[in-house]
């Protein structure tokens, strides 16, 4: 397996990782609404565990209300019972037409909370990375022996991945930053 393959697939696999990162950082409640609070809430609809998304419009018309609009109206109670069983931290307001969740400011304590499960979410991200870099390095040394290239080009690769890994950790770092920021500001 040539240098650049090995490479490249260590790279496709740290992308995925702060992708991951990216989007368990988006499910995070901060302050603020977000329709993506809703991405793992199931209605039971005609028999089967649907997301909400599918039976409805979802809608943020401001920063503290999530507005969900079913299609059909017979779905407003199931929705309205699995956003409690979700146990999101907020009350459903069905008004027969449309059901309201306003988001509840956060306490100062409870924001902090918050920021430490993001961190732990950054290390969990960062380490993926860090293990990627490894497998590749020891992907090189291996092929290395079974390929016969020079150590000079299995170093050049260790450079490399060592390059990409410390852009993507430094990209979880900033993700992490951004929602910390997103977080602790009422």
């Amino acid at each position: 397996m040539p240098v650049k393959t090995i490479i490249d697939e260590a790279v496709d696999h740290m992308k995925k990782a702060v992708e991951h990162v990216g989007q368990q950082l988006g499910k995070v409640r901060s302050g603020r609404a977000s329709a993506s609070m809703l991405d793992n809430v199931r209605v039971e609809y005609y028999g089967e565990p649907t997301p909400v998304s599918q039976i409805g419009s979802v809608s943020t018309p401001d920063a503290r209300t999530i507005v969900i609009q079913p299609w059909d109206r017979s779905v407003l109670g199931p929705t309205e019972k699995a956003i409690l069983a979700a146990n999101l931290g907020v009350t459903p307001q069905n008004d027969g037409q449309i059901i309201r969740l306003v988001v509840p400011p956060l306490t100062e304590e409870r924001r902090k909370d918050i920021v430490k499960q993001c961190k732990k979410m950054a290390e969990d991200g960062k380490l993926a990375v860090r293990n990627v870099r490894r497998d590749a390095n020891e992907e090189l040394k291996k092929a290395e022996k079974t390929e016969h290239f020079s150590e000079d080009e299995r170093k050049r690769g260790e450079e490399e991945i060592q390059k990409h890994t410390d852009k993507y950790v430094k990209d979880i770092d900033t993700l992490v930053a951004a929602k910390e920021v997103e977080i602790m500001e009422e």
